[in-house]
């Protein structure tokens, strides 16, 4: 059974009109297309069988005795707003046909009828009827099964991690956590706290790669006033700030090595010193770290050293990317959905069919915080119930598996090795669908590198 036959025989079409052999012609035409059909010769027994038969489409003529299609349309608001009405109307009464839009049917058609244009958006209206009743099953799945904490997923895989996140929460233990970029590394690290004894202390995140490496050491340890040229003032730093609770290391691994060394010390003896402190405070931190490399690799390369990384990996949690849990992502829109209609007080419902389809299509370079922009930016453009595929931006063509070569760029005689260089990061760049860590990845280079380079570039106007 294809996809639009399982929409329509799961959807209840109401024929009203009150000329026999049309009534007949299309109660019969309807039910061919496998949807489940009843009739009614008028719009006042139309609105009595609304409460008995629940149809999701109302097919009704504008002209009839006792009770118009419009009459009857106005008589469904409320309640029943949500069944779809079809407006037939003679040629002359497109005018009054217009209106009825206006007052909420959803399309109407001119008699005779064009058989094709009717089963067509008989369909369309199914399917968006079958994405409603999907909208009920995943909100029941969000409230049953697909949360753990601040995390959404009901995937194999994400319940797996769920299972470790029971078992290590509780502890004092170091975590690591690993995975792709806007894969949810710092949700995991917060949901972690929140279920831990911890969690109504402090829980304090630091980007390593974010911080230029002269003011990493002053953001982690704090300093005094004068430690260094612009220091007008003592400032705490992350572990002062977090004692008693949880300090989470984003980008482990682009933490320069003699800052490493002090970090493990701080992990071993529990006691820490200000830049140009004389004296050491005691702390009171758990410490969770995340990294979009691979760590051993890290290791390896010298970018980690081997002795913090046992000392972080207690526990290790591997997060997949999105591309290999789309089981997921219908309840993650869902959510992201809900997120945003009670933020900017929009009403989109659901996701159209064929939209859900760009998206499962999508290769998602950047994971989750990229669905999380995608739908955000749907849901402004969106002006009625679903989110269709015009909502949605053109997505670049799927980034090269890891270690895939990069499209080359092209050769030129004259060409400098600094140009070829630009020209090689410009080109990768494109490749990995504008993701700058899988760029970096790809060249072999750290993130804070491929930023330094790419700052530089922008500097001198290339």
């Amino acid at each position: 059974m294809t996809q639009t036959t399982k929409a329509n025989s799961a959807t209840r079409v109401l024929i009203v009109e009150d000329d026999r052999s049309a009534r007949l012609g299309l109660t019969e035409l309807v039910s061919a297309w496998g949807f489940t059909v009843e009739a009614a010769e008028d719009g006042r027994e139309g609105l009595a069988k609304v409460a008995s038969f629940r149809p999701s489409i109302i097919v009704t003529d504008m002209v009839m005795p006792r009770m118009t299609g419009l009459e009857l349309l106005e008589a469904l608001a409320g309640e029943t707003a949500h069944i779809k009405v079809v407006l037939l109307t003679a040629q002359g009464s497109v005018e009054t046909a217009v209106d009825a839009l206006k007052r909420g049917a959803e399309d109407y058609l001119t008699k005779p009828v064009d058989p094709q244009r009717l089963r067509h958006l008989l369909e369309r209206l199914a399917e968006l009827e079958a994405a409603r009743r999907e909208n009920s099953t995943l909100r029941r799945r969000l409230r049953e099964e697909g949360r753990f904490g601040r995390l959404v997923g009901a995937s194999r895989v994400m319940r797996q991690i769920y299972e470790v996140i029971e078992q290590a929460a509780p502890t004092q233990a170091s975590v690591l956590i690993i995975g792709e970029s806007g894969t949810g590394k710092e949700l995991v690290a917060q949901t972690l706290h929140q279920l831990s004894p911890r969690a109504s202390q402090p829980f304090v995140a630091i980007n390593c790669a974010a911080i230029p490496e002269a003011l990493l050491e002053s953001e982690i340890f704090g300093h005094e006033k004068g430690a260094f040229t612009g220091a007008l003032e003592r400032r705490a730093g992350c572990f002062e700030l977090a004692d008693r609770g949880t300090l989470f290391l984003d980008e482990i691994a682009e933490m320069q090595a003699t800052t490493q060394v002090k970090l493990l010390r701080v992990l071993q003896e529990r006691r820490f010193r200000r830049l140009g402190g004389r004296t050491e405070q005691a702390v009171d931190v758990r410490i969770l770290a995340a990294t979009n490399r691979d760590p051993l690799e890290a290791v390896r390369d010298g970018s980690l050293r081997e002795d913090l990384y046992y000392r972080l990996n207690v526990f290790t949690l591997a997060l997949p990317p999105l591309r290999d849990r789309l089981d997921d992502l219908p309840l993650l829109v869902q959510t992201f959905l809900d997120e945003f209609n009670q933020r900017d007080g929009r009403a989109v419902k659901a996701v159209a069919p064929e939209a859900m389809r760009r998206l499962e299509r999508h290769h998602w370079p950047g994971n989750v915080r990229e669905l999380r922009n995608v739908v955000e930016r749907a849901v402004i453009l969106s002006r009625g119930e679903f989110l269709q595929p015009d909502h949605l931006p053109v997505f670049a063509a799927p980034a090269p598996a890891p270690g895939a070569p990069a499209a080359a760029p092209g050769l030129q005689p004259g060409m400098t090795v600094r140009e070829m260089e630009e020209q090689l990061i410009v080109a990768t760049l494109e490749a990995a669908g504008g993701n700058k860590t899988r760029a970096a990845e790809t060249l072999g280079i750290s993130l804070k590198t491929l930023h330094n380079k790419l700052n530089k570039m922008k500097e001198e106007g290339r």
